[in-house]
């Protein structure tokens, strides 16, 4: 926040943030939007995520309540083994009462409230308590079963609500009654998926509000050329090197690390690999964005988070897809519909793989060359998507009209809502 007024746009909106930092920080690097907070209100957070945030952002950290079992310092599902996930569900439940006392320690005058309440479907309770306007950033999925089983979504888990639980009582403003729910906020755009995107308001029953694909920029991609990575792709033929990343909360067991080892290795390609040992000490980072920019890749071997397909496809390259859980699953099914990759052979009942199915896959997308010219061409019609930073700044812009156009009876304007669909 710029309290000496040099911020040239202030908006008289108070929000009280949990959670997706890299949708904020994008909000607040890409426009002139200066939240203008009153002593009501503030973005509260953890003290890691706190560190993360730009400085236009007042902040306030809520430390998360000590649970016995949780590794200390972890304040996010990539900071713990899968199996304590729900010890660290049981972590941020525990700060529904400090934040009830924050809201209501800096709203005591009774006439002030938080014009929004931004969160993720991981906390639910957030808006349960206020008469005040929300929404949820998250995407709904349909998950085949060996998925939805592994990923234990509709499990009670150590915090005592499943995953899909957590969803469901977000969307339906916290299960407290107070909340008003006015808007999803969903990181995806009509033209990355023209065929689904429109399901997703009559099946949420809310409207939705898209902020696009958040792409990094372009820019950055050649910043790290000192990085070891980047040096050793220097000596790599042109379309040659496989870029595999799996992300940070996707830990793979031993056994299934051997599988994709060697199937890359049977496969014949050059193969770059980011391997996170979660039990070691971390190595120094691989620039993923510098590394995907690099004249040597020729394809992308990811888990499919979202971030990921879009750093991938900004650069045009074909994908090579290994979902793991949460919502890769859906995002590998929409890209492999649009012909810009394969997905490694599963077993049906398991999802388990092996490494003739990831051969299979990479020779596919980087040797053969039928097949690779198809996801190559189609890779290049959605990096014109990914790359059009107009395009996704106007899905910004839309979506701070959308907090700005907020009126005193707890309503978003309705005039708003109608020139966001013609826009889109």
């Amino acid at each position: 926040m710029d309290r000496k007024g040099k911020c040239k746009a202030t908006s008289n909106i108070r929000v009280s943030y949990s959670l997706d930092y890299y949708i904020l920080k994008y909000i607040l690097h890409t426009t002139s939007l200066c939240l203008k907070f009153f002593p009501s209100s503030a973005t509260v957070s953890t003290p890691g995520n706190v560190a993360r945030l730009p400085p236009r952002v007042e902040l306030v950290a809520l430390p998360l309540p000590r649970v016995e079992g949780l590794p200390d310092g972890a304040e996010s599902t990539n900071a713990v083994p899968y199996d304590k996930l729900g010890l660290l569900f049981e972590a941020f439940d525990g700060l529904a009462a400090p934040f009830a006392e924050f809201l209501a320690a800096t709203c005591g005058d009774g006439d002030t409230r938080p014009d929004w309440i931004i969160v993720d479907c991981y906390h639910h309770w957030a808006a349960a308590r206020w008469s005040t306007s929300s929404s949820v950033t998250n995407r709904a999925a349909v998950l085949p079963r060996y998925e939805s089983e592994r990923d234990k979504l509709y499990h009670s888990n150590l915090g005592g609500t499943s995953i899909a639980q957590r969803y469901a009582l977000t969307r339906a403003g916290g299960g407290g009654g107070g909340g008003v729910r006015v808007l999803a906020v969903i990181p995806s755009c009509v033209e990355w998926e023209p065929e689904f995107y429109p399901q997703v308001a009559p099946l949420l029953c809310k409207p939705v509000v898209p902020l696009g694909l958040l792409p990094p920029s372009p820019d950055g991609g050649r910043a790290n050329g000192e990085h070891a990575a980047v040096r050793w792709l220097d000596a790599q033929p042109p379309g040659s090197v496989v870029s595999v990343a799996l992300g940070s909360e996707v830990r793979l067991g031993l056994e299934q690390v051997r599988e994709l080892a060697l199937g890359l290795e049977l496969a014949g390609a050059r193969f770059l690999w980011a391997l996170r040992n979660p039990d070691a000490d971390l190595l120094p980072w691989v620039p993923q964005v510098s590394v995907l920019a690099h004249d040597a890749v020729g394809g992308f071997l990811t888990h499919c988070e979202q971030n990921s397909l879009a750093e991938g496809l900004l650069f045009g390259r074909p994908l090579i897809m290994l979902p793991i859980l949460g919502d890769q699953g859906p995002n590998a099914r929409l890209m492999e519909g649009k012909k810009v990759g394969l997905q490694v052979p599963r077993d049906e009942n398991d999802g388990s793989f092996d490494r003739h199915g990831v051969a299979s896959a990479v020779r596919a997308v980087m040797l053969e060359e039928e097949t690779r010219g198809l996801f190559v061409a189609n890779a290049l019609k959605q990096q014109e998507i990914v790359a059009d930073e107009e395009l996704h700044g106007r899905y910004i812009d839309q979506f701070v009209e959308q907090l700005r156009s907020y009126t005193a009876d707890g309503n978003s304007s309705t005039a708003g809502l109608r020139a966001w669909r013609a826009k889109a």
